[in-house]
């Protein structure tokens, strides 16, 4: 699932008539980028949310044929935050681990390393709930999220790192909240973490959290020839 319900107001005034997984970076939309790298990876069922302005979005995908995957859409009308978009979206991501992705950020993660930890979070009921993909952090978030112990992700540890917003979850992580309800992604994942269910690793590859228009900027230029 690629989450892209987001309004994008840091983003604005450039999301005023955009939906900020469509702004350009390189030539290519923030979507095609992650679409193309999940291609790659062998992800070939995709799920993507939208709210502000998602009628571009659909227009612009359609449904993934051109990029040899299969798009499903899950709109909201009203954005419904991280974890009640993908609680609405549960349906069509049925009953097994599945793989979740920030709209508004670039990596250069592979995404295929993940593929062999879903299959044993799929097979194992005490494998943990969910397992994140953490960071250095930006300038812009000095103090981090999370910690890693091993590969147990902690509320608080030196180092602290962030949160990249790419995640691989069980469906029974949302279990607590109701579907069409607005709800965040943090306090699910923290009670996750707190009761010792949550597996994390840390990417030291390239990552942009690109949420102003000053850093899409410059990630354009460091893409361009």
């Amino acid at each position: 699932m690629i989450l892209a319900a987001g309004r994008g107001e840091r983003m604005r005034p450039l999301t005023d008539a955009t939906p900020k997984p469509l702004l350009q970076a390189g030539g290519k939309a923030l979507l095609v980028w992650h679409i193309e790298a999940l291609a790659r990876a062998g992800f070939a069922e995709l799920v993507i949310n939208h709210a502000h302005l998602g009628r571009q979005i659909e227009a612009a995908l359609g449904d993934g044929s051109g990029f040899g995957v299969r798009i499903r859409y899950s709109p909201e009308g009203e954005a419904l935050e991280t974890a009640g978009g993908i609680t609405k979206a549960l349906p069509l991501l049925g009953g097994a681990p599945f793989l979740v992705v920030n709209g508004d950020i670039f990596c250069d993660y592979d995404f295929s390393r993940l593929l062999p930890r879903m299959a044993a979070m799929a097979e194992d009921r005490d494998a943990p709930l969910a397992h994140l993909i953490l960071v250095d952090n930006p300038a812009h978030h000095a103090a981090g999220d999370f910690a890693l112990e091993g590969d147990r992700v902690r509320a608080a540890g030196e180092p602290m790192l962030t949160f990249s917003g790419i995640g691989v979850y069980r469906p029974e992580l949302f279990a607590s909240v109701a579907p069409g309800a607005k709800a965040k992604l943090g306090p699910l994942l923290h009670r996750a973490v707190a009761a010792g269910r949550v597996s994390g690793e840390h990417y030291r590859g390239r990552w942009v959290d690109v949420g102003t228009p000053e850093r899409l900027r410059q990630l354009d230029q460091s893409l361009r020839p």
